[in-house]
């Protein structure tokens, strides 16, 4: 199971139990389970079985078409994928005070090189649209950008973020009057 799917996967029972105002031990004891397992599975730490999580699914009251519908491998999403970051989905990994995770971005990219950096971009900067052998990851800093791809623009603020294909043409411009700073991440695929 790609990782991509598992989390699909994880984040819909969380999603369903707390709709129906379920805690992870009535869950588990209305599907036959621990309390941990629930918490792993919804935390994406283990794969259940198809039998352990038919019974999950069945314990949510929910049709197993209604529950699998939408999750999908990555191959099938858009080569751009912008997250405001209200969108950004808060979990928890274990029960500790004053950690807060944000899930901002989960895709699986195998045989690749992982480059980090911070570009700053100052206000009259400016270069054509370019092109990159790699997927590229963006988020901002601080400061206001507007992404630019053929003829389609995205404006980001600070705290938005973007995951695209760098083959597709672009160029960042920033449109405040500050430096812009980002944090940017590639993924550069091997070639076999």
């Amino acid at each position: 199971m790609e990782d991509d799917i598992l989390i699909q996967i994880s984040n819909r029972i969380k999603e369903r139990r707390r709709e129906k105002n379920i805690t992870v031990q009535e869950l588990a004891i209305r599907a036959n389970v621990s309390k941990g397992l629930i918490s792993q599975i919804e935390n994406s730490r283990t794969i259940p079985s198809l039998i352990v999580l038919i019974d999950i699914i069945k314990a949510l009251e929910i049709d197993l078409n209604v529950f699998f519908k939408d999750i999908q491998a990555d191959n099938k999403r858009s080569p751009l994928i912008i997250r405001k970051q209200s969108e950004y989905e808060h979990f928890e990994k274990e029960h500790a005070e004053g950690f807060h995770y944000q899930r901002i971005f989960t895709r699986s990219i195998k045989n690749s090189t992982v480059d980090i950096v911070i570009l700053e971009l100052e206000p009259d900067a400016s270069r054509p649209q370019v092109e990159t052998e790699a997927f590229e990851y963006k988020y901002i800093l601080s400061g206001k950008v507007k992404y630019h791809f053929g003829k389609d623009s995205y404006t980001l603020n600070t705290g938005d973020s973007m995951l695209f294909d760098g083959r597709l043409p672009h160029t960042p411009e920033n449109i405040g009057k500050e430096t812009a700073r980002m944090l940017v991440v590639y993924f550069f695929e091997e070639q076999l």
